[in-house]
């Protein structure tokens, strides 16, 4: 669970319902048509955007700014480290064995393409293929919240001009002003939320997770390499605790 997000979003919107009470309160705020034009429209022009399959997934993307739990990194150094000791002291066929030690399939996967005796240039190739497209699915499911960021304004304001122009043919007509001018101002506002409070922070949220996923992935790769070329345990440390900033980093051999 990440409490950063929870607390971030708990803490914003708890405080604007505090302020529209203690203003004009929350009922004046509430305009269905509002609601129909921003948020059915945004979620039609992201259909339209995107293909079906994405969207239906999109919640279980959103689930990852929330609940995503990441690994810590430089446990995962010294696992490796670890596997670099055993490798150099019993052969690299004694990793076969490390396999039920590990959960990361990614890691898994290059751990048996060494064990197998595959060549390094494939192993690295294959490995760097999966880390790409894996960081085009994420930068794609970023990219949704992102879109959706970009349409929810865009239809706040044409909301905007829906109510200024129905107000504009009611000008006749006193009491009809009040509401045109309702759905003029509050589809504004409707998109502003979705855009500021919830959209954009998701977007944010899942690409620092990329990021850090992205990272370890790197890490594996470069201890798998460097186990496969059989160099020494402090060298493979010292290589991997590059990645991380030196109050982070952890040492098997001090």
């Amino acid at each position: 669970m990440d409490l950063a997000t929870i607390i971030g979003f708990l803490l914003s919107y708890i405080l604007l319902i505090v302020a529209l009470v203690i203003g004009a309160g929350v009922g004046v705020y509430v305009d269905y048509p509002s609601v129909l034009i921003v948020i059915g429209g945004t979620l039609g022009i992201v259909l339209i955007n995107y293909p079906l399959d994405r969207i239906t997934g999109l919640t279980k993307v959103m689930m990852k700014a929330f609940f995503n739990k990441s690994a810590d990194t430089a446990e995962l150094i010294q696992q490796l480290v670890g596997f670099a000791v055993k490798a150099r002291r019993d052969g690299i066929l004694s990793l076969e064995s490390a396999e039920d030690e590990v959960s990361d399939e990614f890691l898994k996967k290059g751990i048996r393409l060494a064990v197998d005796g595959t060549e390094p240039e494939v192993i690295k190739t294959i490995l760097e293929t999966e880390l790409e497209y894996m960081q085009e699915r994420h930068k794609e499911g970023a990219g949704i919240f992102t879109s959706i960021a970009d349409f929810a304004p865009a239809m706040g304001m044409i909301g905007t001009l829906v109510g200024l122009v129905a107000m504009l043919q009611s000008l006749s007509d006193p009491s009809a002003i009040g509401p045109a001018m309702a759905v003029a101002l509050i589809t504004t506002f409707y998109g502003s939320i979705i855009m500021n409070m919830f959209a954009t922070p998701i977007s944010g949220k899942l690409k620092v997770r990329s990021g850090e996923e992205v990272l370890q992935r790197q890490i594996m790769i470069g201890g798998i390499m460097a186990i496969q070329a059989g160099d020494n345990p402090r060298i493979v440390e010292q290589k991997l605790n590059a990645y991380l900033s030196p109050n982070k980093r952890k040492s098997q051999f001090d």
